[in-house]
């Protein structure tokens, strides 16, 4: 999905690791959000609240997943979940764009 209709956007950014990472969210009629976001090359440690899935829509990373000691990489086009109350580690290696969706604690639905 390349736009979104029908949503309210959050005029304040998020913004993490000194501007290195930013964000604005999007509210949808249904009540879900979604945030988008760019990252700086950087390393950076996250930890989440909600379950997530982050698409990545362009750009380049390496992320580590909770539960594991290797590194997967991550490009335009990909997208990776991440289980709530959790942490996770990512080697942003070129400006990254990104769409993060929410999820209640069961998580996303399989595709």
């Amino acid at each position: 999905m390349d736009k979104f209709t029908g949503v309210n956007v959050i005029k304040a950014a998020n913004v993490y690791f000194d501007g290195k990472v930013t964000s604005r969210a999007l509210e949808f009629a249904d009540g879900s959000v979604k945030t988008l976001g760019i990252m700086l090359p950087g390393e950076y440690d996250f930890g989440t609240e909600k379950a997530e899935r982050m698409e990545i829509t362009d750009g380049l990373l390496q992320v580590r997943l909770p539960g594991s000691d290797d590194w997967r990489e991550i490009k335009g086009g990909d997208s990776f979940d991440i289980p709530a109350l959790s942490r996770f580690q990512m080697k942003v290696e070129q400006v990254t764009d990104y769409v993060c969706s929410y999820f209640d604690e069961s998580g996303p639905s399989p595709d």
